[in-house]
């Protein structure tokens, strides 16, 4: 029974640290608090991280081993999120995904609602569907809680932001 409850959260962990691969550039997951699971993210291929975590900024444990860090902070309170806030991780995204080796893994302390919620906003600028999108991570994830008011966030972004692209 020891390690089970970890089990759901750590599927499709990398070397320990909590990161599972949405697609082949893309990974979604918990946070990585110090310069151990650091290591393990770079020797995952880790590029580039969006850290949305208000409790910890990456930036500094990141610095040594050359990954960009946008630390895009904020509160896992069930409250409507910002498009500036899905603006600001979804270019850093597709700015950071333009390079064929490069390895995004966007993280919070969990990897249960703040992650996938810019990983769904990311997704979707990418192109995928909104079903498409959390069904993948679902998949891939299972802890995964799209919560109605983070799902809704993205797609009021998505509405502005597909305006922006015409």
């Amino acid at each position: 029974m020891a390690g089970e409850a970890g089990d759901a959260a750590s599927q499709g962990a990398q070397a320990g640290m909590d990161m599972t691969w949405v697609t082949d550039q893309i990974a979604v997951g918990g946070g990585i608090w110090n310069e151990s699971n650091m290591i393990a993210v770079v020797a995952a291929g880790i590029t580039h991280i969006i850290d949305m975590q208000i409790e910890f900024d990456d930036s500094k444990l990141a610095e040594p081993y050359g990954v960009r860090v946008l630390w895009n902070p904020t509160d896992d309170d069930f409250r409507p999120k910002s498009p500036e806030l899905f603006q600001r991780g979804v270019d850093f995204a597709l700015n950071a995904l333009e390079g064929p080796e490069s390895k995004l893994f966007i993280h919070c302390a969990a990897g249960v609602h703040r992650a996938p919620m810019m990983t769904l906003a990311v997704l979707r600028a990418q192109g995928w569907s909104l079903l498409d999108a959390v069904k993948e991570m679902e998949e891939k994830r299972d802890v995964v809680d799209f919560a109605d008011v983070y799902v809704q966030s993205v797609q009021d972004f998505m509405r502005s932001y597909e305006g922006v692209r015409k």
